[in-house]
């Protein structure tokens, strides 16, 4: 019998490996398919290079026998492993719906606190496809099977996590219900998206009732329109499909981890319509507005723009795109949203962006419209200004290239969101730039003469165009507080000649940053 001992055991791998495969079972699969959505090994495969997933732990589980001697195998309801994205590794993970509804059971526990691990062990960026409900309050074994709280001396949870946004690019999808851990989880991540069917909650619908007594749909607590305004995720897509294909466009312009830069794609010129649009789209009338996002296709990249938290401080662009191939940050202001007046909500969406730059060595290209931190009592009860103080901070200390294109307004405060110091200043020969806008200075300054005058309106006119002239860019060029005034045309090829002079100092920038991402 001894010799038959290994054919019995290889049975056994092949019988493990098939009842792990299952996950919840025939049934529950069938379910989770008719909701609408893919189980976690379906979503993992959709998101990595075909044929590329090798799994950690496929035989993670608990096992027992029936009376008959067959084997009953549970898996663990966590699956995680290596893979490829563009040809490039990762490590993919997420929690299996069809099993507990993804609450882990104790095997599923173990991967999932693995998995910032593994991330960290060989540099790799990580992807978390969430769905899952977290904890429940009979432990991972379920209710017949108490487990023993941590002891004194477990790692707290989520030092690993931290950690891992401080070396690795960490992308986390909400294709679900997310709640609990899971919730926490994408959170901490650089860069999060959910489906139009996804909800992320830190405590559920029946948990807020007894809480709080208030009833809620888990759409109306935590749905794609409360977040995207939120700021909890970057991008709303209405499928999986679409999720997958995002989170494989943001990888693409970041390195592997914060050792190595950024990879270069082939260049590609922008739309020469697009292009050519640039010398007429900022309108003469001062009053007037335009679509920056215009501007940015006519000069970066064709169809590099990746931008992202639309809906999030929405007078505040933050993108991703490239620029003759170059990875590049891109952070716009909008004058169709107040102007491009930096509230509370851009001032957070900008520092974080400038943190995520700063911490994978990609360098910044900024569009400035930029009329001042947003006033009024909306805005104090925000606290902008502490909020803007930290942008502020953030672009202050920022070491990677910075390249400023002044469009239009560059004024007070807000002015210093968008230029570090040693920062490239390009100015089109609309720009202006001063202490703060000209019809706020005169209104201040000059109320009384105003009010005093025939026409009290004519009055402020000239004025204000007496002092417009004061901020003029070809004043501040002959003060050399520009590197140049451009045709608008030629943005692309200065900042061309830019982004080569400073690329090599990025390999200067390697290694892990001197400040700790903060989510």
């Amino acid at each position: 019998m001894a010799d038959e001992q290994p054919q019995d055991r290889a049975a056994e791998i092949n019988e493990r490996r098939r009842l792990g495969k299952l996950q919840g079972g025939d049934e529950a699969v069938r379910k989770q398919h008719a909701r609408g959505k893919l189980t976690i090994r379906e979503r993992i495969l959709g998101v990595l290079d075909a044929e590329s997933f090798s799994e950690i732990g496929p035989l993670a589980g608990s096992s027992e026998r029936s009376d008959a001697g067959e084997l009953i195998f549970t898996p663990a309801n966590f699956v995680l492993g290596f893979g490829r994205i563009g040809g490039r590794r990762c490590i993919a993970a997420g929690e299996d719906f069809t099993m507990n509804a993804g609450s882990p059971n104790p095997a599923g526990l173990r991967k999932s606190i693995y998995t910032e691990e593994v991330a960290l062990r060989y540099r790799l960026p990580l992807v978390r496809l969430h769905e899952g409900s977290g904890a429940s309050i009979t432990g991972s074994g379920g209710k017949n099977a108490p487990t023993l709280p941590e002891p004194v001396y477990a790692p707290n949870r989520f030092e690993s996590m931290a950690r891992c946004l401080n070396a690795v690019p960490v992308v986390s999808a909400a294709l679900g219900a997310v709640a609990g851990l899971p919730a926490g989880r994408l959170a901490a991540s650089h860069y999060t998206v959910m489906t139009r069917s996804a909800q992320i909650l830190a405590g559920g619908p029946a948990l807020v009732e007894r809480a709080l007594g208030v009833k809620v749909t888990k759409e109306e607590l935590g749905g794609p329109d409360i977040h995207a305004r939120s700021g909890l995720v970057d991008d709303v897509v209405e499928d999986e499909k679409a999720a997958f294909e995002r989170i494989r466009q943001f990888l693409s312009y970041l390195p592997h981890n914060v050792w190595e830069l950024p990879p270069k794609a082939p260049p590609r010129d922008p739309l020469a319509e697009a292009a050519g649009a640039l010398e007429t789209i900022v309108p003469s009338n001062r009053r007037r507005t335009y679509d920056v996002r215009k501007v940015m296709d006519g000069i970066f990249d064709q169809f590099s723009v990746f931008e992202m938290g639309r809906r999030f401080g929405p007078g505040q662009i933050t993108a991703f795109a490239r620029l003759c191939g170059h990875s590049v940050g891109v952070f716009a202001s909008d004058p169709r949203h107040y102007a491009g007046s930096l509230t509370a909500e851009g001032a957070q969406k900008v520092r974080r962006f400038v943190d995520l730059c700063q911490l994978f060595h990609v360098p910044i290209v900024t569009l400035v419209d930029e009329p001042g931190f947003m006033i009024g009592p909306e805005a104090e009860a925000a606290a902008t200004i502490r909020h803007g103080a930290a942008a502020l901070a953030a672009v202050a200390l920022s070491t990677v290239p910075w390249a400023s294109v002044i469009i239009r307004k560059s004024m007070g405060l807000g002015a210093y969101a968008h230029k570090p110091t040693g920062t490239f200043v390009l100015a089109w020969p609309s720009a202006e730039s001063g202490a703060i806008p000209v019809e706020g200075g005169v209104a201040i300054a000059f109320k009384r003469e105003i009010d005093a005058a025939p026409d009290p309106g004519a009055k402020r006119a000239e004025l204000e165009e007496q002092f417009a002239t004061l901020q003029s860019p070809f004043r501040q060029a002959e003060a050399f507080a520009f590197h140049d005034i451009i045709h608008p045309v030629e943005t692309r090829a200065r900042l061309a000649e830019w982004i080569d002079m400073a690329g090599p100092k990025l390999a200067g920038e390697l290694g892990p940053p001197r400040f700790g991402f903060r989510p």
